[in-house]
Parts: C-alpha cells; sequence; structure tokens
C-alpha cells in the first residue's frame, strides 16, 4: 500500500508540483533504486538480527517517510525542481527502508514453515502485498478527489506504524520462542531439516556465484521487469490509453490484483501438492514455466484486443499468472540458501528490483516513442525467456 500510493496519486502530483511523466518516472526508479541497492544488506542484517527487530523498524521508516511524501514536496521546498530532488530522496529512503520486506519475509518462513509448505506460505506473503495494492487504488483515487493527494499519504502512513507496533508485539524469530507455540506444532515445524536453528555469517558473493542462483536471478530480473510496468504504469494506462477516468481507474488498476489475491495461493497450494509427488524441484520447476508462459499468452492477447473490458481482463489474468511464480522463486532460493534464507533472497530480490529500475525508467520512452501494444508484446518476449531459465535449475543438488 505505502508502495504503490504514489502510483494514483501522480495523476494530481504532477500539475500541483509542476512535473511531467519522464521525472515522475525517476522518482518511481528511485524508489527501485534505493529497494535493489539494499536488498542484500537487509537480508543479511535479517540473518544476523531476526526477522522481528528488522522488519518492525523497517516498517517505521515506512510510516516516516510517506508522512513527509505528503509534506516536504510543494509545502516546505518548492514545486519545480526543489519538489523533484525531495520526491527523489523520500522514495529511495521509502526504498532503502522496504528491501527488507521480502528477503526477512523468507526468512521468517524458513523459520517458521515445514519444507512442504513453503511454497504456500511465500504465496501467502505475495498475496499480502496483492491485498495492499487492491486497497489503496481505489482508497487513494477517491481520497485524491475528496481531500487532496496530500492527505492520501497521512491516512496510509499510519499503516505502517500499526504493523510495526502489532509486529513488534507478537512474532518472534524463532517458532520456540513464541509464548503460544506447543511441542507437537514445534515438532511438524522442524520436521526433515538439515540446516542447524541458528542462523550463522555467510559470504552473499558465494551464493551469488552459484549456478542456480545465478538462473533464479535472471529469470526474476525479466518476472519483475514486466511486473512493476503494472505496478508503477498500469493507472496511467488505463487513463490515458483506455479512457477512464480517475476514480474508474483506480478500481480497475486493483483488478490485476485481485485476480492474484485469489491465483496466488491457489497455485502456490497446488505447487506444493505436486511437489510432494514429483520432488520439490520438479514440482516449482512445472509450477514457474507454466505460469511464465501462460503471463505472457495473456499479455500478448491483451496488448492487441481493442475492446477495453476484454483487454484489461486478459492483462489482470496475466498480471495473476506472473505473481503465481513468487512461491515457486522464493522457496526454491530458500532452499539453495539453507538456514541463510534472508541473505539469498536479497539476492534474488536485488536482481528483480533491479528489473525494476531498469523498467520503470524505460517504459514511458517506449510508450511514448511506440505505444503500449509495442511495449506489452515486448514484456511478453522477454516472460518467455524468464521461463526458459527455470529448465536449468536444479536447486535439489
Amino acid at each position: 500500500m505505502l508502495r504503490t500510493n504514489i502510483t494514483v496519486a501522480a495523476q494530481f502530483m504532477k500539475p500541483d508540483l509542476g512535473l511531467d511523466d519522464v521525472q515522475m518516472g525517476r522518482v518511481f526508479s528511485a524508489f527501485m533504486l534505493g529497494y535493489a541497492i539494499f536488498q542484500i544488506p537487509a537480508g543479511v542484517l535479517g540473518d544476523r538480527l531476526g526477522a522481528r527487530a528488522v522488519l518492525a523498524g523497517a516498517a517505521v521508516i515506512w510510516g516516516v517517510t510517506t508522512v513527509l511524501t505528503g509534506l516536504v514536496p510543494g509545502l516546505l521546498v518548492g514545486t519545480g525542481l526543489a519538489a523533484f530532488i525531495s520526491l527523489l530522496v523520500l522514495r529511495f529512503t521509502l526504498g532503502v527502508a522496504e528491501a527488507a520486506t521480502y528477503p526477512v519475509a523468507a526468512q521468517a518462513v524458513a523459520n517458521w514453515m515445514p519444507l512442504t509448505k513453503r511454497t504456500f506460505a511465500n504465496a501467502v506473503v505475495i498475496a499480502g502485498a496483492s491485498l495492499g495494492i487492491i486497497a489503496a487504488s481505489p482508497l487513494v483515487a477517491w481520497m485524491m478527489g475528496a481531500y487532496g493527494w496530500r492527505t492520501t499519504f497521512f491516512v496510509t502512513a499510519a499503516f505502517g506504524f500499526a504493523i510495526a507496533l502489532l509486529w513488534r508485539w507478537y512474532a518472534t524469530d524463532r517458532p520456540a520462542d513464541h509464548r503460544e507455540m506447543s511441542q507437537m506444532e514445534l515438532s511438524a515445524i522442524m520436521a526433515g531439516r538439515t540446516d542447524a536453528p541458528e542462523a550463522s555469517r555467510t559470504s552473499w558473493w558465494h551464493l551469488l556465484r552459484t549456478r542456480n542462483m545465478t538462473l533464479i536471478c535472471l529469470s526474476y530480473f525479466l518476472d519483475s521487469f514486466v511486473l512493476f510496468i503494472f505496478v508503477f504504469w498500469f493507472f496511467q494506462y488505463l487513463v490515458e490509453e483506455r479512457g477512464f477516468s480517475v476514480l474508474r481507474g483506480g478500481v480497475f488498476n486493483s483488478l490485476p490484483y485481485i485476480f492474484a489475491l485469489v491465483m496466488v495461493p491457489l497455485v502456490g497450494r497446488w505447487c506444493d501438492a505436486l511437489s510432494a509427488r514429483r520432488g520439490r524441484e520438479r514440482g516449482r520447476r512445472a509450477i514457474a514455466i507454466l505460469c511464465l508462459c501462460l503471463s505472457a499468452l495473456f499479455l500478448l492477447v491483451g496488448a492487441t484486443v481493442a475492446a477495453a473490458v476484454p483487454a484489461i481482463l486478459c492483462l489482470s489474468l496475466s498480471v495473476g499468472f506472473l505473481q503465481s511464480t513468487e512461491g515457486p522463486f522464493w522457496s526454491s532460493a530458500t532452499d539453495i540458501a539453507g538456514r541463510h534464507a534472508a541473505t539469498a533472497g536479497g539476492i534474488m530480490n536485488t536482481a528483480g528490483n533491479l528489473g525494476g529500475v531498469v523498467s520503470t525508467a524505460l517504459a514511458p520512452v517506449a510508450v511514448h516513442s511506440y505505444g503500449w501494444a509495442f511495449t506489452f508484446a515486448g514484456c511478453g518476449v522477454l516472460l518467455l525467456v524468464a521461463s526458459v531459465s527455470w529448465i536449468f535449475i536444479k536447486h535439489e543438488r
């Protein structure tokens, strides 16, 4: 929610602050740059300090930077260049703080979930992200029309502070430390594990040099390249290309993530069931390749359909299948890393978010030069390339 609020608010922010699409694209990329650069440090920090402290501290910073995004540009500093620079700094800082989210969440999943349940558990984390986007788009669009774009940042910041308090109060790093954990539950969680229960220092460079990690990073780079075009530019596509109003565009902007909210956990459960029958490696590979190919197919169809509603349905299915790969990606990365799950997650998400940095900056250039149909078609080809990488991933070896 705190990541995507600006994608809707940008429609009013740009004229109010004297910014254009290219500058706003660089603001989006500033978030992605901070997010990408600090993935590995955040993962290492999570492995050393634990998920409870790192995620609670990160969420506090999310709230602070979100409040300042509504307060600083155009009020505490001027419009134009001053507003642009302040947004670059604030979004970069938010990206740094949010870098901990998925790597450290993957560590928490690895600590708390049995080996046979990790794909579904990671899928639930991704479904939570989809739920945030679903809530953010219509909420921000409505508040922006009723109270102005600054209010949207003040209101959404409260969620960051709330989750920080809740996580700090209730969570523990290890199942054995939780006051409500029974011995039966603990035995089920730890069944089949060969890694030591405590995390120790590891070389992120060693993990990065393994063939499996390189292939996962390549595939995830291409996967995220496409996803972040939807995250940051789909609302503008709906308003400018398909002619929807701001409020209606905010509603339709949530549709891909409604699909993802339903599809991602179901595919994650299916992947765990298939992995139990055919092995984790073969099960995850089959699901990842299938979802990437179907995502590419629906993206290509959606790019060429003239009618708005069928096109949006196809593009929404494309996002749903694309996000359904997250469970196989994250569970495979944690299997490769063993007890160093947060570090491996940081490495993979660095590659993914570098894809986001590139795509959020290139998307407006590609759209202005060649149009949306060409941009979406090119993204479909990238997803097919991403699917090929999974043929060579052998994470159980």
